[in-house]
């Protein structure tokens, strides 16, 4: 499968999730995706698991992650 326009292609789900959580920390990050993981005693380990599951909560995330390269 082609993925030449795919600008997160190659970038795993927690580069963009530390990436993120370094810019914005996670009060922030939930302030901009209203997740339980975000709020109460957060986590990398705790997010990934709740974002690799859902997949509106991930697609927030990658389009918060591609807003914060611009």
């Amino acid at each position: 499968m082609e993925q030449k326009n795919n600008p997160l292609h190659g970038i795993k789900l927690k580069e963009i999730l530390e990436h993120l959580v370094t810019v914005y920390g996670f009060e922030k990050l939930s302030q901009s995706v209203n997740i339980r993981c975000f709020k109460y005693d957060p986590s990398i380990k705790s997010s990934l698991s709740f974002l690799r599951k859902t997949p509106w909560a991930r697609e927030k995330i990658e389009q918060l992650y591609l807003n914060s390269l611009k």
